[in-house]
């Protein structure tokens, strides 16, 4: 079904790995819509609860492939055809993303792991703002999700200087989640991923809205968008079986529904 990703579903999680590994992940347009196509099933298939994204190989993704760019393009154009679709796409799933930076993510690869809801970094990874080493300014979300993550101040320092910032620095300053040691990147990611799938799934979706709003509305009018929230957390059935869990005092067992 796609050439330059791999996509699987296993115990609830979407696994979505990038499949360059020779170019180091990086970008080409097909390689925006597969994303896109696959963020968008991971959305529809009730089986899966969470979504992984990584690379294969030593880099995450090292951003847009050179190679298909010319003087003559228009670099707008190509994010309105294809990057700003699929980021657009992970924006607009419900559920929980992760960016597993298993290497580098520079460039638009970055921008990717910043649309993520969580970010988990391998102790050998690095971030780097990469556009302005070629002249171009950050895009695919980049700035308007690097300011929400470390302000406006660290977010030109990162964007103008394009100083690479290591996994332990990301950590510290509130750019990921997690510092994975290498010997167990692959049992602690899957462990992670584990734990958010089996989290009330619709919760997780409504809690994603509530956190989009948050800088667009009035106090007023954030206060009526989280009671319609809650109203629809309210009839779900993992509610149900979490107060049920509760008065029977036993661990609940949420499917997402």
């Amino acid at each position: 079904m796609f050439e330059t990703i791999r996509y699987d579903v296993k115990d609830g999680i979407a696994w979505l790995i990038l499949n360059r590994p020779d170019k180091l992940n990086a970008f080409i347009s097909q390689m925006n819509r597969e994303v896109k196509d696959a963020i968008k099933a991971a959305s529809y298939d009730e089986q899966v609860r969470c979504v992984v994204i990584t690379g294969e190989g030593r880099a995450f993704c090292s951003g847009q492939d050179l190679s298909e760019i010319d003087e003559f393009m228009d670099h707008g154009q190509v994010l309105r055809d294809h990057y700003g679709p699929m980021i657009q796409q992970i924006r607009k799933c419900e559920k929980p993303i992760i960016a597993a930076v298993n290497g580098v993510a520079a460039g638009a690869g970055f921008s990717l792991a910043l649309a993520c809801d969580f970010r988990l970094m391998s102790e050998r990874a690095s971030l780097l703002n990469a556009f302005i080493h070629v002249g171009l300014i950050p895009d695919s979300g980049n700035l308007y999700y690097l300011t929400q993550l470390v302000g406006q101040s660290k977010a030109a320092e990162l964007a103008i200087l394009g100083e690479k910032v290591s996994a332990t620095e990301a950590v510290a300053m509130g750019l990921a989640n997690r510092l994975i040691p290498s010997e167990t990147w692959e049992e602690d990611v899957s462990a992670f991923a584990t734990r958010l799938a089996a989290l009330p799934t619709k919760a997780i979706g409504l809690i994603k809205g509530s956190l989009m709003t948050i800088s667009e509305l009035s106090f007023e009018e954030y206060l009526e968008h989280e009671a319609q929230g809650q109203r629809i957390a309210g009839l779900t059935k993992d509610h149900r079986e979490g107060i049920n869990a509760f008065m029977k005092k036993r661990k609940p067992v949420f499917t997402g529904q």
